[in-house]
């Protein structure tokens, strides 16, 4: 075989040649560091490094779980970015956040500033405020967190839980309150299901439950005897009423009420007949007043006479007056004149 003929290098041809190299080169290198600035520049605007911010200082007693860049969150919204972390001369922790400008306006002097370390996930700062009222938070305000760790309280959880478990276990125990109730709630079933029901279980014992039977036998014949006793109340009421006012009374019979109406009318027609009567009487007597008028004349010899029997009654009327006194006890003092 016979070995491939290779070209030697005075037969390749020359590479052609490019005008203006190196300057297009450096142009392009310029390029790229001004995309690369650039693009680092509007990162930087885009996460706000050029905007007007306001200094606020939290000061906690642990940073721990804090990092720079960590937002402040205000209702579930980043409003501040965490700066800066220094030990201050009190040992505390001062978180420095810058808040921008137009956010600034979510915190008051009345906001308060929480630190919250979940039992999973990371590490929360939040920012409350209360009323929206109160006075702007001033720049470089300092103020006082409030840390709230779920893991803390896993030690006292465990521990409630401990004490939760031993007082079960002392519960449901053989000589326990459980086994007491269960034996008692045996116990009053048992004697729910016996002669006695729940009487027995009620009283104590089957005698009691008897004795209760019996009172109410006895109270429930005391009812018949009264209801008996109301109905013959009833019926001496009725025939009271029937007596008296006549309710309900046969045609002949009008009661004493009707009697004594009946009564009175008849007593009011006497009087009526009376007063006729009278009236009659008064005109008779009328008559013989005009009678005596015109016998006057005729018996004026009598008035001497009259003078004389009035002087004779003076006269009996003193004796028997002496004669009362003298008599004390004679009570008929009539004197008849022949």
């Amino acid at each position: 075989m016979t070995a491939p003929d290779h070209p030697t290098p005075e037969a390749l041809p020359a590479a052609p040649v490019v005008p203006h190299l190196q300057a297009k080169a450096a142009a392009l290198l310029v390029l790229l560091a001004l995309l690369v600035a650039g693009a680092v520049l509007y990162l930087l605007y885009a996460r706000g490094s050029f905007e007007p911010t306001q200094r606020l200082v939290l000061l906690a007693d642990d940073a721990e779980g804090v990092t720079v860049g960590m937002d402040l969150t205000f209702s579930g919204f980043p409003i501040g970015r965490v700066r800066d972390i220094t030990l201050s001369p009190e040992g505390n922790a001062r978180i420095a956040i810058d808040v921008p400008k137009k956010d600034a306006h979510w915190l008051r002097q009345g906001s308060i500033f929480t630190l919250v370390r979940g039992l999973v996930g990371n590490t929360n700062l939040r920012a409350y405020t209360g009323n929206l009222k109160d006075a702007l938070l001033p720049d470089n305000a300092e103020r006082k967190v409030l840390a709230g760790d779920a893991t803390a309280e896993i030690p006292q959880m465990l521990a409630a839980v401990r004490e939760l478990v031993q007082r079960a276990s002392a519960i449901a125990a053989p000589d326990g309150a459980l086994a007491g109730t269960l034996a008692n709630l045996q116990a009053a079933t048992a004697r729910l299901n016996g002669p006695a029901g729940a009487l027995g279980m009620v009283t104590g014992n089957d005698a009691d439950a008897k004795k209760l039977i019996a009172t109410l036998d006895r109270t429930d014949a005391l009812l018949r005897q009264a209801t008996t006793l109301a109905a013959s109340l009833d019926r001496v009421a009725v025939q009271t009423e029937r007596q008296v006012f006549g309710a309900g009374a046969p045609p002949g019979q009008a009661g004493l009420v009707g009697d004594a109406r009946t009564t009175v009318l008849q007593l009011q027609s006497l009087l009526t007949d009376a007063r006729a009567t009278l009236t009659k009487v008064d005109g008779v007597l009328a008559e013989a007043q005009g009678i005596a008028a015109n016998t006057r004349s005729a018996t004026a010899d009598l008035g001497t006479l009259r003078s004389e029997v009035e002087a004779s009654l003076r006269r009996v009327q003193q004796l028997a007056d002496e004669l009362n006194r003298r008599w004390p006890f004679a009570r008929d003092n009539e004197v008849k004149l022949p």
